[in-house]
């Protein structure tokens, strides 16, 4: 199982690439994230609604538009033309590229996020990485902590992998997609464009083109052009 499988580093992020390797399993991205965020430099002073709160290194590239009220806490890089709406709260270690949405009253903690992710509403990203184009819908949870407090252990069709780590969220590829309302269990694994409905609890592995249904996972029929 390596990264490359599931979604690319794009341009945006190349100065983080020496850290997200493509040979790499896919939650050790998820590791490097603060070593990745360790190296950067101090930020320019920027001019911020009277409503947002910022603590530590918090780097915003060209164009990222702030609400009224939001949280940051760094260190973090949110990528140019990024949305951070009102109400969202990103509290260390985020890593964004070019044009995501933080949405409403939705919290992200220590992820990455390659470009084009929206996670428009109400919504929890924790410990994760969601591929380019990525897409939560409204209410969707990446949940990072087993019950047990264990060792996140992800069971794909040709075994098992100990992560090694406690917290481990969700591994989104790239134009993977979640419904409203629905849970990933720690450790989900969605590939290329895979699609878990709404208001279901999702684990394991799901392979790319596929939908997660609550009675059974469905192959996707490619559109014809």
């Amino acid at each position: 199982m390596k990264a490359s499988d599931y979604f690319s580093l794009p341009p945006s992020l190349a100065r983080f690439a020496g850290f997200f390797r493509p040979e790499s399993p896919p939650w050790e991205w998820v590791a490097q994230i603060d070593a990745a965020l360790a190296e950067l430099p101090e930020p320019p002073r920027r001019e911020l609604p009277p409503g947002v709160h910022v603590e530590g290194r918090v780097c915003l590239g060209e164009g990222v538009r702030l609400p009224p009220q939001a949280t940051l806490i760094g260190p973090m890089w949110i990528g140019a033309g990024g949305d951070i709406r009102p109400g969202a709260f990103l509290r260390g270690g985020v890593i964004a590229g070019e044009g995501c949405v933080f949405g409403h009253a939705s919290e992200f903690k220590h992820c990455l996020l390659l470009d084009a992710v929206q996670v428009p509403h109400l919504s929890y990203v924790g410990d994760s990485v969601l591929g380019n184009r990525a897409h939560l819908g409204a209410g969707a949870v990446c949940s990072n902590l087993r019950l047990d407090q264990r060792n996140v252990v992800i069971r794909a069709s040709d075994g098992a992998y100990d992560t090694g780590l406690q917290k481990l969220g969700a591994i989104l590829g790239d134009g993977a997609e979640v419904g409203c309302n629905a849970v990933l269990n720690p450790g989900a694994v969605l590939g290329k464009r895979a699609l878990v409905m709404p208001a279901m609890a999702f684990a394991g592995v799901l392979p790319p083109a596929t939908i997660a249904h609550a009675r059974a996972d469905i192959r996707l029929i490619p559109r014809r052009d």
